[in-house]
C-alpha cells in the first residue's frame, strides 16, 4: 500500500511538473539543414518588401492631402495591420531558422497568439468597413460626407480593434488554460491555437467550441456586409448608362475586391488544409503571413490612380532634392 501511494504521489508530482511549462519549442518549416540559409534569405527578402510596401503606403496616405478621405483612412489602417501581424511572427521565425534552440517562452507564445489573432480579426472587420464605405460612395453619394464622417470612420476602426481584442482575449484564455504535460514541441513556426491544442493533455472540447464560435461570429457578419454591399454596388453601377461611368465606379472597388479575395483565399487555404499534413499547413500560413501583406500595397498602388499620382509626386520631389 505504501509503494502504491508513493507511485501515485510520484505521478501527481510528474504531472504538476510537466504542466507548468515555461517555454515551448517551435519546430518550424522542415527543410534540409543546407537549405536553412536559403529559407532565411527568402523570409528576409519578402519581409523587407512587406516593410517597404506598407510603410510607403502609410507615409503617402499621411503626407498627401488628396488622400485625406475615408477610403484611404481605412487603407492606412489596413497597412498598419498587415505590417503588425507580419512583425509579430516573422522576425522570431527568422531567428529560429538559424538557431539550434528554437524556443519561445510561455509568455512570448501567449503574446504572439494574442497579437496575431487581434490583427487578423481586426483586418476582417476593417475590410467589411471598407466595403460599406464603397457602398455609400456609389449608392448614396449625396449622403457620403454625412454617413462616412471622420467620427464615423474612427468609430468603425475602433470597433474593429475592439472586436479583435475581445476575440483574442477569449482565444488565449481557453488555449493557455490547458495543461501541457504531453509535450512542449509545437509543430509550427509560430504559436497558433491548433498545433498548441495537439500538445495538450487536457480535454480540448471547450477550446474547439470557442474557436468555432469565434470563427462564425467573425466570418459570417463580415462576409455578409461585404457581399450585400457589393450586390447593391453592382446593381447601382449597371444602371449607369455611360460605359466610362461604369468603368470609373468599378475601378474604385476592384482593389478592395482583390484584397478581400487574397485575404479570405489564403486564410481558407490555411484552415481548410488537412490537419494530418502539417507541412502543407505551414506553407499555407507563409502565404497569409508574408505574401498577403506584401501584395496588398501593390494591389492598391497598381490599381489606384490617386495612389499612383501620390507616388509619382513623392518620386519627383526626391529627384529634385537629388
Amino acid at each position: 500500500m505504501g509503494d502504491k501511494e508513493r507511485d501515485n504521489h510520484s505521478e501527481v508530482t510528474d504531472f504538476i511538473h510537466h504542466s507548468e511549462v515555461t517555454d515551448f519549442i517551435l519546430v518550424g518549416i522542415r527543410v534540409r539543414p543546407e537549405l536553412h540559409s536559403v529559407l532565411f534569405l527568402l523570409f528576409l527578402i519578402i519581409y523587407g518588401m512587406v516593410l517597404l510596401g506598407n510603410l510607403s503606403m502609410i507615409g503617402i496616405i499621411v503626407t498627401d492631402p488628396r488622400l485625406n478621405t475615408p477610403m484611404y483612412f481605412f487603407l492606412g489602417n489596413l497597412s498598419v495591420i498587415d505590417l503588425s501581424y507580419s512583425t509579430v511572427i516573422v522576425p522570431k521565425a527568422m531567428v529560429n531558422i538559424l538557431s539550434q534552440k528554437k524556443t519561445i517562452s510561455f509568455v512570448g507564445c501567449a503574446a504572439q497568439l494574442f497579437l496575431y489573432a487581434l490583427f487578423m480579426v481586426t483586418e476582417a472587420f476593417i475590410l467589411a468597413a471598407m466595403a460599406y464605405d464603397r457602398f455609400i460612395a456609389i449608392c448614396n453619394p449625396l449622403l457620403y460626407s454625412v454617413r462616412m464622417s471622420r467620427s464615423v470612420c474612427v468609430q468603425l476602426v475602433a470597433g474593429s480593434y475592439l472586436c479583435g481584442w475581445v476575440s483574442s482575449i477569449l482565444q488565449i484564455s481557453v488555449t493557455f488554460s490547458m495543461s501541457f504535460c504531453a509535450s512542449r514541441v509545437i509543430d509550427h513556426f509560430y504559436c497558433d491555437s491548433n498545433p498548441i491544442e495537439k500538445i495538450s493533455c487536457s480535454n480540448t472540447f471547450i477550446n474547439k467550441m470557442v474557436s468555432l464560435s469565434l470563427a462564425v461570429l467573425i466570418i459570417l457578419p463580415t462576409i455578409i456586409v461585404i457581399v450585400v454591399s457589393y450586390m447593391y454596388i453592382v446593381s447601382t453601377v449597371l444602371k449607369i448608362h455611360s460605359s466610362e461611368g461604369r468603368k470609373k465606379a468599378f475601378s474604385t472597388c476592384s482593389s478592395h475586391l482583390g484584397v478581400v479575395s487574397l485575404l479570405y483565399g489564403t486564410v481558407s487555404f490555411v484552415y481548410l488544409t488537412p490537419p494530418n499534413n502539417p507541412e502543407l499547413r505551414k506553407i499555407a500560413s507563409v502565404c497569409y503571413i508574408l505574401f498577403t501583406p506584401m501584395l496588398n500595397p501593390l494591389i492598391y498602388s497598381l490599381r489606384n490612380k490617386d495612389v499612383k499620382d501620390a507616388m509619382k509626386k513623392v518620386l519627383c520631389k526626391q529627384k529634385v532634392l537629388l
